[in-house]
């Protein structure tokens, strides 16, 4: 539950409750959180279990935890009736990534070179075409 606090911050909340609460007050205080705390456990143990119940046999693996998105798409993705492992071990992002740097830098990622264009690399620049001597352009009957 408070995973997330560390020992500063838990030494300020003990300094903070002894100087709200007092000494002679604070252990009452403690039991009534405690307690407090306990209850709304028990009440949400029992609601779960009514909810259970309630649903049927069919769910009798209903988790409530499942509705969290993060912990149900979690538990989706490692189901291996998808076949998502397999395709997850087979991507490489470095070498997807190294792939698309190099194509971006114009460095050659094959070791053989490409006949496009001299040194192996792709030329990239649009360059009209020249049409030969004896080819007249398109000519179109609507445009005019």
């Amino acid at each position: 539950m408070f995973n997330d606090i560390g020992p500063l911050e838990l030494v300020t909340l003990i300094v903070l409750a002894v100087l709200i609460f007092g000494p002679e007050k604070l252990p009452k205080v403690i039991q009534d959180v405690t307690r407090t705390i306990r209850k709304i456990r028990d009440f949400s143990e029992s609601a779960k279990q009514d909810i259970r119940q309630e649903l049927g046999p069919e769910f009798k693996d209903f988790e409530f935890e499942d509705l969290n998105p993060k912990t149900f798409i979690r538990k989706q993705l490692d189901n291996d009736d998808l076949g998502l492992k397999e395709i997850r071990n087979g991507f490489d992002l470095k070498k997807e990534m190294a792939e698309v740097t190099d194509a971006v830098h114009g460095r050659d990622t094959d070791p053989s070179p490409s006949p496009a264009a001299p040194g192996g690399r792709v030329d990239m620049t649009k360059k009209p075409e020249k049409p030969a001597a004896d080819d007249r352009p398109p000519f179109d009957m609507d445009a005019t």
